[in-house]
């Protein structure tokens, strides 16, 4: 703990007039965030510095996110985005969450104002925009998400708002995809929404329209494939949650069909 705190003291020296905001969680030393940040600061006249708080360079757990989020605060950062594993632990710690961050149980941004932690969530607006623009027109009357942790469960309740006639949860942890299943159909209505292990993968994913893909597997600290390349067919459109790389093993595999 004593390394975090030399970390996050080391970037508010650094900020000096400006502000001081960055990205709290585990393998992202090759995120992108700083340089997307920063630009898009610059572009609104906002002077920003960005710095990565990576629990794995730390040698800390994800329960340590309590006392990340009190030094932040304490040493005048004025927010974080929260990524994976953090995004669910850390709203235990917050004073206040929106109404959206509260209805999805997870947080990907938390404010730091008038002495507060405030929890806010803009994966389900992102994830909706960029299926939007990228996927404009496709069928959407069954639909399989892979992952069902905080950023997968702001992306099924995007699938259901976007149109999506029936949503399978495939996750690791059975228990969790069947919990997400159930919040959706208390939302959206019976037969929406279906929660499986992964052993139930390769049948959901025969006569699927589409598969999203919301786990961290494919960004540069957990390369490879969330799942076999032969269970993708031609006619199956991809979304892929995993910004960096832009194209993802799992993408790249879709797109040579």
């Amino acid at each position: 703990m004593n390394e975090l705190v030399r970390t996050l003291s080391s970037a508010a020296e650094a900020a000096q007039n400006r502000f001081l905001v960055g990205l709290v969680g585990a393998g992202i030393q090759a995120s992108a965030s700083p340089l997307l940040h920063e630009t898009e600061g610059d572009e609104l006249g906002l002077r920003c510095l960005y710095q990565l708080i990576d629990l794995d360079e730390l040698e800390l757990p994800p329960e340590a996110i309590g006392e990340l989020l009190d030094q932040a605060h304490r040493l005048g950062f004025k927010g974080l985005n929260v990524t994976h594993p953090c995004k669910q632990l850390a709203l235990a710690h917050l004073d206040e969450l929106s109404p959206t961050t509260r209805l999805l149980g997870a947080t990907n941004t938390v404010v730091f104002a008038n002495g507060q932690a405030i929890g806010h969530n803009t994966d389900c607006s992102g994830f909706s925009r960029s299926f939007t623009l990228g996927l404009p027109g496709v069928a959407l009357g069954r639909a399989v998400l892979l992952g069902a942790g905080g950023a997968g469960t702001a992306v099924a309740h995007a699938a259901l708002e976007l149109g999506v006639g029936e949503l399978t949860v495939v996750d690791i942890e059975e228990e969790r995809a069947a919990r997400l299943a159930r919040a959706l159909v208390a939302r959206f209505g019976e037969s929406r929404a279906l929660g499986v292990g992964t052993a139930a993968l390769e049948e959901r994913l025969r006569g699927a329209d589409g598969l999203i893909h919301a786990t961290p597997m494919g960004m540069a600290s957990y390369p490879g494939m969330p799942l076999p390349p032969e269970l993708l067919r031609p006619e199956m459109w991809v979304a892929d949650i995993v910004y960096m790389p832009l194209e993802t093993e799992l993408l790249r595999c879709a797109r040579e069909l």
